[in-house]
């Protein structure tokens, strides 16, 4: 994906992006061109929210299952459509539209994916770039939005019988309202200049 300028004409989607489940809520809007692919919004996706693309992912969107066709582990193109050629202008009818991007199938980390707009690009702006953040990405790995509650009631709680075990398995500290918005559009400008 590379970072593009507009052409004159393009439009692009404003997207907001919420993780079900979670409470208070962790979302992005982003701005993405019309005529990105899915696969280019998996890594908007995957950057902005602050996920490492080490789990498997599909969209869903009118009942159809789009994601990357592995045959050697079962996922073919009978189960879903590859994403990689679907661009957004073809499955996105408008404002309001709703669609889903699931995250690690072992955690189940569900995306809710609004079109809140549909905007005239702006020349001057390189696209995909965040907005808004808010709320720190769950780490990998800690269990799907239940196991993440668990997670952060043990690090909240010195006295929880895993509070030591669970900060040393994060590294030390959590802040689960810390989100850097100049960190995530870097992070999308490195990854679409590759």
């Amino acid at each position: 994906m590379a970072a593009r300028k507009p052409t004159q004409a393009q439009s692009i989607y404003q997207l907001k992006i919420t993780l079900k489940d979670c409470r208070p809520p962790i979302w992005r809007r982003v701005q993405v061109l019309s005529n990105s692919t899915l696969a280019d919004l998996h890594w908007v996706i995957q950057l902005s929210m602050g996920w490492t693309n080490s789990h498997l992912h599909s969209f869903t969107i009118r009942g159809t299952e789009y994601g990357v066709p592995m045959p050697e582990f079962g996922f073919d193109e009978g189960d879903l459509r590859d994403e990689q050629p679907v661009k957004l202008s073809k499955v996105i009818s408008g404002e309001t539209f709703k669609f889903f991007y699931i995250y690690d199938f072992g955690d189940s980390w569900e995306h809710e994916v609004l079109v809140e707009k549909v905007l005239q690009a702006d020349p001057e702006i390189s696209y995909p770039i965040c907005l808004k953040a808010r709320r720190a990405c769950p780490p990998e790995d800690c269990g799907g939005a239940w196991g993440y509650q668990s997670f952060l009631g043990s690090i909240q709680d010195p006295g929880h019988p895993e509070h030591d075990e669970m900060l040393e398995w994060i590294g030390g500290s959590f802040d689960p309202e810390a989100v850097n918005l100049e960190e995530i559009n870097f992070s999308l400008r490195e990854f679409s200049t590759d």
